[in-house]
């Protein structure tokens, strides 16, 4: 019979669906097991191998585990609301929600080819008013408990897609969605107080298991960091307050720097004397992104406030103040003390503005140089702290500067509040009213979901307003309080917004009296295993880790953090390594690919592609290679007539190793070498002949991988079920040992031979086998002489050396 791979896998995608043979049951008396894949934005673009790699890999693991016995839930959903759907619809002039529905149904159709086995009755989809819900819900408690404000603020704004970015969706410069130029400009912003968590967001990372990359760019963004805040005076009487990582080299401070937009500047503008030089730098720098700014290769620039100067408060020296745009104000205090001596970028602003460079930790030539490499050097030129180290010099100036009034210790973090809303029309709506006489008024729970507002435009607006603003219909309203005319809130949430909270979701997605059940929350929670992309890690992963904290302490969800384990995975590159793009014309459709090979194939060779944690380029040969693969399997399968429970005592070692290592493999994302195995396994069994029991087992193993020509093959030999859950096979371990094994020979430490020997055979019969080895025996009469000494290394080598 022809491995007719269409006509298969139609037949059990089809199958697998009319008997919903994934549906995981809430409840349940069996171990669960909530595997997570980061759900697609459905762009019109449709599936790609970049979705292909992560999900393939998942639904292995969640194959394994079912068939382990355990209740699994593998859902599926879309991230649908978001700028692309948006500008499409303009473009095109259709409505986004014509665009989001034939993007998912298409999408739909891909994931169904590649035969995953999703929960499907489990299905979201962001923009549905059902899950959106519960969105804005959440929304309104963070309100009602201090954590969502507006403020006036300086933003990221997209030139092109005509909106707020969050500081994350700016990279080099530019919008991460469109690649248009970011500029600065000051915008009121719904905000999220996501720093109330940092402390904990940064703690309980300890107590997950997310690989290390992943914890370090937590870490890294959430940016903590232990000093000192120090009050300077000012020659004008106002004090400036910095933070400071190094107050040990507090000497060393020869001059300050404020951001451009400091509070001060206003303050003392009058008294300066280079009013229409600071302004201009004012200017020039608000139309930069924070990223241009503080990038470290560019050119240092600033103006120095003539007419006002710090005072060093350890030791009253009068020092220049200066503004640069490398400082922010949103960072700290917006200001800091420069010690050019110790710090690359101080010493490059000094030397090019002439400040003093004053050396305060010895080591180095600080006119050449600053002296970074300074943590456990010793003090100098600092006064009280001279002759100190480092560590000691800290702790003496902090205790100093709590005495005198004029510091203390400080924690300080690198993140920011979340820039929350977004001024575009296919996003959540904020339930948010605006009342002349109340105030900011949160919309009762009982109107939820607020609704967008069918229109025909949804082109955004030039001067910062959202697309909604405009619609005057559904913007008037009455003030859920006094019941007098007020205003919705026209700005809608990030895309972020969908994508926080979505994995709760999926544990109860038809509930319509709370997000999810306690008795599923309870029963689910929380999610086993979630993989994802590395360029997630500091945006949905730290953002969806701070809802979920926020709603544990309303008591919601029942733990505290969201994910038992995170990995992520590495991109997929064209042939011969180039990245994949439609300029290149190198871009793989997986429909393509399953076409001309079948979903078995596609599945099986983005598995055996390589290390899944790397990248890994593209080759249609060994595409091909997947396929023989499957054919060998599909004729092997042929060739057994028998109907033997038990395996060949020619294989059953082999057997049981191979149910070993594919088992460990899988379960830690080596799939490749897990088919490796398996391949192995098929060959071996080809030359040696295949049993029924040998076989079986054989697609049981292989069914994570190629689960169509698994079930097909299972069913046409008649064993009982379906292999795709059936019980995962075992292995004895003491069948895992080879019975004979082949020893190298060395004679003097170099290799002459090999012998075919009993496993663990005591090292007498060893020496034996080795010195009656035909080869190795002519070589020892021809060097004659004696032996003098044996070394054995159990099972793998005998070493004889001989003296002449």
């Amino acid at each position: 019979m022809k491995y007719d791979f269409t006509a298969i896998e139609a037949k059990w995608q089809k199958r697998w669906q009319e008997e919903k043979l994934y549906q995981a049951v809430t409840g349940l008396d069996k171990k669960k097991f909530y595997a997570l894949i980061e759900f697609p934005y459905p762009s019109g673009a449709g599936l790609h191998v970049g979705h292909a790699r992560p999900y393939t890999t998942m639904d292995t693991i969640a194959r394994k585990h079912r068939m382990m016995g355990e209740n699994v839930l593998f859902p599926m959903g879309y991230d649908a609301f978001g700028l692309p759907t948006e500008n499409y619809a303009i473009k095109n002039h259709i409505h986004p929600a014509i665009v989001t529905k034939n993007n998912i149904e298409n999408f739909r159709k891909q994931l169904h080819a590649l035969g995953y086995s999703f929960d499907w009755d489990r299905e979201i989809n962001t923009t549905d008013p059902k899950y959106f819900k519960w969105t804005q819900w959440i929304f309104l408690q963070l309100y009602k408990h201090g954590l969502a404000y507006k403020a006036k603020m300086p933003v990221n704004w997209c030139t092109s897609c005509k909106c707020v970015l969050a500081n994350e969706e700016v990279v080099d410069n530019v919008c991460e969605r469109c690649g248009s130029p970011v500029i600065r400009k000051e915008q009121s912003q719904w905000m999220l107080r996501i720093t109330k968590y940092a402390q904990r967001l940064l703690d309980d990372l300890d107590g997950v298991d997310y690989i290390d990359r992943v914890k370090a760019q937590q870490r890294n963004w959430i940016g903590h960091s232990t000093g000192a805040q120090v009050r300077f005076a000012s020659t004008l009487g106002d004090e400036i307050l910095i933070y400071t990582t190094r107050p040990d080299t507090l000497f060393g401070a020869t001059y300050m720097v404020l951001s451009p937009e400091h509070e001060l500047l206003s303050k003392w503008m009058d008294q300066l004397e280079n009013q229409d030089e600071i302004k201009a730098y004012q200017k020039e720098a608000a139309s930069k992104s924070d990223f241009e700014r503080t990038e470290l290769v560019k050119d240092k620039t600033g103006v120095m406030l003539k007419g006002v100067k710090g005072i060093n408060p350890v030791n009253g020296r009068e020092i220049p103040i200066f503004i640069s745009d490398y400082v922010l104000s949103t960072y700290g205090t917006g200001a800091i003390m420069a010690v050019p001596a110790h710090d690359d970028r101080d010493w490059a602003f000094a030397k090019k503005f002439g400040c003093e460079i004053i050396e305060v930790v010895k080591g180095g030539n600080v006119e050449e140089a600053a002296f970074t490499d300074c943590a456990t050097g010793v003090m100098v030129n600092s006064g009280f702290l001279n002759g100190m180290s480092v560590e000691e010099a800290k702790k003496a100036i902090l205790a100093y500067l709590t005495e005198k009034g004029i510091g203390e210790k400080k924690e300080n973090y690198k993140l920011r509040d979340w820039v929350f809303s977004r001024q575009r029309y296919w996003g959540e709506p904020i339930p948010i009213v605006h009342c002349p006489k109340c105030g900011t008024v949160p919309l009762p729970e009982s109107e939820l979901p607020l609704l967008l507002p069918e229109v025909e435009s949804y082109e955004p607006t030039d001067d910062g307003h959202s697309p909604l603003a405009a619609m005057t219909d559904w913007v008037n309203t009455t003030c859920p309080c006094c019941g007098g005319p007020a205003k919705r809130e026209t700005d809608t949430m990030p895309q972020w917004a969908g994508s926080s909270w979505y994995y709760l979701r999926y544990m109860d997605p038809h509930n319509d009296e709370a997000l999810a059940s306690k008795e599923a929350l309870e029963y689910w929670s929380p999610v086993d295993w979630y993989n994802g992309g590395m360029e997630h890690t500091t945006l949905h992963l730290l953002y969806s880790r701070f809802w979920h904290k926020f709603l544990y302490d309303l008591g919601v969800v029942p733990t505290k953090e969201p994910y038992a384990k995170r990995t992520s995975h590495g991109m997929i590159l064209g042939e011969g390594g180039i990245k994949m793009s439609k300029s290149r014309g190198n871009v793989i459709n997986p429909t393509d690919v399953i076409a001309e090979y079948g979903a078995d194939t596609m599945r099986t060779y983005i598995v055996f592609i390589g290390d899944f944690e790397k990248a890994a380029a593209w080759s249609s040969n060994a595409v091909k290679g997947c396929k023989r693969f499957l054919d060998k399997v599909w004729n092997l399968a042929e060739t057994v007539t028998d109907h033997e429970t038990s395996y060949s005592a020619q294989n059953e070692s082999l057997m049981h190793k191979t149910i070993k290592k594919v088992s460990s493999d899988i379960d830690t994302l080596k799939g490749n070498t897990a088919l490796a195995a398996l391949m192995t396994l098929v060959n071996t069994l080809s030359e040696k002949g295949c049993n029924a029991a040998e076989l079986k087992t054989l697609l049981q193993l292989l069914s994570p991988f190629a689960p169509h020509i698994c079930d097909e093959l299972w069913e046409l030999h008649g064993y009982e079920g379906i292999c795709s859950v059936s019980a995962w096979p075992t292995y004895d371990e003491s069948k895992c040992k080879d019975s004979e094994i082949d020893m190298a020979v060395q004679v003097n430490g170099k290799l002459r031979g090999t012998i075919h020997v009993a496993a663990d055979l005591d090292n007498d019969a060893v020496v034996a086998a080795a010195e009656a080895d035909p080869k190795v025996a002519r070589f020892l009469e021809k060097l004659g002489g004696s032996i003098v000494k044996t070394i054995v290394v159990k099972n793998k080598l005998v070493n004889l050396i001989v003296k002449p």
